[in-house]
């Protein structure tokens, strides 16, 4: 298992704009998809975002066009840049580390949308 820890969440107003980051411990982050998910108040658990060891990149329908994921393999570290940010993306974010067996969590970081 790897330890991750996501940071960057907070209040913004409607239309702003954020940036989430998921440290991870380990040697094995480049080899890892990483992903970002989101839990709404009353809602299940949703895919945002995902990130593979090749960079390549899928997006829920709801973030295209708004959100982008990224990783920098040398600090062991993925983003998530949200912009143009809805009172809707209100929401406890969390990282996600897949690889083989290996399924690992943070502990989530709030962000909220509201003006």
């Amino acid at each position: 298992q790897v330890q991750l820890v996501e940071s960057g969440g907070g209040l913004v107003q409607p239309g702003g704009s954020l940036r989430l980051s998921c440290v991870a411990s380990g040697s094995i982050f480049r080899l890892a998809t990483m992903g970002w998910y989101r839990q709404a108040p009353g809602k299940e658990r949703e895919l945002v975002a995902t990130i593979f060891s090749g960079f390549r990149t899928t997006y829920a329908d709801s973030v295209k066009g708004r959100f982008t994921i990224s990783r920098d393999n040398a600090k062991n570290t993925a983003y998530l840049e949200m912009n143009s940010l809805k009172p809707e993306d209100t929401a406890v974010y969390y990282c996600n580390a897949q690889l083989n067996a290996m399924d690992s969590w943070g502990k989530g970081t709030l962000v909220t949308v509201s003006s």
